[in-house]
């Protein structure tokens, strides 16, 4: 007999003992919540990475945010949205017309920035270099949320702004990736003008997918001069899904 757990890492068809879970189906749970924890609480390792992106042949930027620790960025979300002066400083006297800015923040899973941002960028960057794009040097934040690359992007001059952020893992996704694009990066954009590439990590969008796919929305946040619930993403119809 098939069952849903087939399809799924979902837990679904998790038995049952008693009025209870199975054993080994609670300790599960506990592990994963536990994974889940570690991750919001892990450590960012902000010089590895920007070691990684330079491999890349890219110019990188350290920057942080007005938090001053783990508890007040969990507390105060809208901290994490505004740069310290310094950094913004920093940020302005690089200024120019950019065509792209990205931005690597490490947001509710340091995790997933450290695994994945590096690998999502090598398959982007080259691509839009070789189409003639300017592209920024890479900021990566300490202590930032997504809307952190606005103000960021306008600091910059970058007409486009991406933002690769640690999403808030869930008990089968402790090290998913989010991707948020944003045309004419300014302080006070909503969500509804972002696009968002969400779960990319191995067990779910893959870093291939999601570079196609920031592609796609990048070319037509370009082509159109808008990104948000305005800019369709069309990428399943193209690889025919």
């Amino acid at each position: 007999m098939i069952t849903l757990r087939q399809f799924t890492v979902a837990r679904v068809g998790l038995g049952r003992a008693g009025n209870s879970l199975p054993t080994a189906a609670l300790l599960d749970f506990r592990l994963a919540h536990a994974r889940a924890r570690d991750a919001v609480h892990s450590p960012f390792d902000v010089q590895s990475l920007l070691l990684d992106v330079r491999h890349l042949g890219l110019e990188t930027v350290a920057v942080e945010s007005v938090v001053h620790d783990r508890t007040e960025y969990l507390r105060r979300p809208d901290r994490g949205r505004r740069l310290r002066a310094a950094s913004l400083g920093s940020l302005e006297a690089q200024a120019a017309d950019y065509n792209l800015a990205f931005v690597i923040a490490d947001g509710l899973s340091p995790v997933a920035v450290v695994r994945h941002a590096a690998p999502v960028l090598k398959l982007v960057s080259g691509e839009l270099l070789r189409k003639g794009w300017s592209i920024a040097p890479v900021v990566v934040v300490k202590g930032g949320r997504v809307a952190i690359g606005d103000e960021i992007g306008a600091a910059l001059g970058a007409r486009l702004v991406v933002v690769l952020i640690g999403e808030r893992p869930g008990l089968s996704s402790p090290d998913s990736l989010g991707i948020y694009i944003t045309w004419n990066p300014i302080p006070g954009r909503t969500d509804a003008e972002r696009n968002c590439i969400s779960n990319v990590r191995p067990d779910g969008l893959s870093c291939e997918a999601a570079a196609f796919k920031l592609l796609f929305v990048a070319r037509e946040a370009r082509r159109l001069k808008l990104t948000g619930v305005r800019l369709k993403d069309d990428t399943a119809r193209l690889l025919g899904t």
